[in-house]
């Protein structure tokens, strides 16, 4: 062990925390009302500094994806990180800060199964839902059987906002996809099983799989997530046409960029516009194709998606907005896109990113909404012992009443934290922000809480310089926000949202 001096405590007023060296260790030194804490400094989830972000009370919250920990512990508090943070011992003499750094951390033993534990909890869906869920059973004293039907296309289970964002431009490595090792489920005594979950009858608590095992539970989740919609187009099934939605599809697509020339994107989404940026790093041109005629308009509001439309367009982006696809053309691989005006776009490659259905024809049961999701109550829960999580969870929004469905990475991780540990026998409500982020040419937008609908948007700063907060406003009460540069008051701002659900923008900001 060693022991550091750090700070003077007059360098910290309360409320206040910075990044400290510790010989070679980075600090994250804090100062609360009950005195000085030392923590990791960077986030678990992608090391962004944790100085950067926000402290609320107990909490600081990343400044990047908003994962968020405990000042005392260290414990991760909310996802998208999978671990916490060390924590180290504070001593204060003499208006001195010393902080001591053990020569190892300790590692505790992790979590197996318990002799005498008979139970079985099945977990379908080997996605993003599916594996914090097995973590969280586990974590909370979970000791019997968990079987984890994880599917066939990808496993370990993948960091998926990465494919878009950074797999495909090349930035990101396949090595860095992974949330786990395998090894690391196997140590939990987690029982992976490769195959999809071709039935699950809730009502007689029984899991076929696709090779016929009859699994019988008691408790399951559902994890599947959802399917990327298909388009019933004419030459659909041309060789060069992809979705985006798992790594197999994603290793497809980027072989095939190695070759192209010319790219379509069909559909506007976040997810279609953070592939037309990674295809233009690989220098492809690219063409992007939507009935709307304002990008994002639908969720962002007119003048915060004319101003990524101009993002794209600075960058080379050429949109046919307004237009529909009538068919695709080609001698077995796509050569030419038809739109309903009649004009044609040469092709080598397409990418349909038009939104996903949730992947529940196998559940049986339960209460379904018309869009295939499945109805469940604040804890998850959509039949006696069984919980859905991510995608595919239609669950009520506490801070409104609605009820809601929403495709974010960082729900679904929410959401499968709390069904692991209400599967394990807590008792656990939602009562998180959504949260998601997209990163375009270099510049992060951050959008907290729901708006399906809107009265006015109220902007603080300067959208077309992309230095802005918007407030969504629905009967007085601000329903969601949006915000580029500037992190730390955006990470505060979700977690007054969390506290206190809906308020006027006055008292929100």
């Amino acid at each position: 062990m060693a022991e550091y001096q750090v700070a003077k405590t007059k360098d910290l007023s309360p409320g206040e925390m910075k990044q400290v060296q510790a010989g070679r260790t980075a600090i994250l030194l804090v100062r609360s009302n009950e005195g000085f804490h030392a923590l990791g400094a960077l986030c678990s989830h992608y090391e962004a500094p944790l100085a950067a972000g926000a402290l609320c009370d107990d909490r600081v919250i990343c400044p990047w994806h908003h994962a968020c920990f405990s000042i005392r512990t260290g414990k991760l508090l909310e996802p998208p990180g999978l671990d916490g943070i060390p924590v180290y011992p504070v001593r204060v003499e003499n208006d001195e800060i010393w902080v001591t750094i053990p020569e190892e951390q300790s590692v505790a033993s992790p979590p197996r199964r318990q002799p005498g534990d008979d139970r079985v909890c099945v977990v379908a869906g080997g996605g993003c839902a599916g594996a914090y869920a097995v973590e969280s059973l586990r974590d909370q004293g979970f000791g019997g059987r968990i079987v984890w039907a994880a599917g066939t296309q990808e496993f370990p289970p993948i960091d998926r906002p990465l494919l878009s964002k950074g797999y495909l431009s090349g930035e990101a490595s396949e090595a860095w996809l992974p949330l786990r090792t395998e090894d690391f489920y196997l140590e939990r005594e987690i029982e992976v099983i490769r195959e999809q979950v071709n039935q699950l009858d809730a009502n007689h608590k029984t899991v076929t799989l696709d090779g016929g095992e009859v699994i019988q539970y008691d408790s399951a989740i559902l994890a599947t997530g959802a399917v990327a919609r298909h388009l019933p187009i004419p030459g659909i099934e041309l060789a060069g046409i992809f979705s985006l939605h798992t790594l197999p599809e994603a290793q497809k697509l980027s072989e095939a960029a190695q070759s192209a020339k010319q790219a379509v994107i069909i559909g506007a989404g976040f997810i279609g516009m953070e592939v037309t940026q990674s295809l233009l790093k690989q220098g492809l041109k690219v063409t992007v194709i939507a009935p709307e005629t304002i990008p994002f308009e639908r969720i962002l509001g007119t003048e915060i998606g004319a101003m990524l439309c101009q993002l794209h367009q600075e960058h080379g982006v050429d949109f046919r907005l307004g237009r529909t696809v009538q068919a695709f053309t080609g001698q077995d691989h796509v050569q030419k896109v038809v739109l309903d005006d009649g004009s044609q776009i040469n092709v080598d490659l397409v990418v349909i990113g038009v939104g996903v259905q949730p992947a529940t024809d196998f559940v049986s049961g339960v209460n379904k909404a018309k869009d295939g999701s499945i109805i469940v109550d604040d804890s998850l829960k959509a039949a006696d012992n069984l919980y859905a999580a991510g995608d595919l969870a239609r669950f009520p929004d506490w801070r409104t009443g609605d009820t809601i469905r929403i495709e974010h990475w960082r729900v679904a991780a929410q959401h499968g934290r709390i069904a692991g540990s209400n599967a394990a026998g807590s008792n656990q409500s939602y009562r998180g922000v959504p949260y998601f982020w997209t990163r375009q040419y270099g510049i992060t937008l951050h959008y907290l809480g729901h708006a399906q609908q809107w009265d006015e948007i109220q902007t603080n700063g300067n959208v077309n310089e992309h230095d802005f907060i918007a407030y969504f406003l629905k009967g007085g009460k601000v329903h969601a926000v949006a915000g580029m540069e500037r992190e730390k008051e955006l990470a505060l701002l979700e977690e007054k949202m969390r506290r206190e659900g809906l308020l006027s923008l006055e008292k929100l900001a």
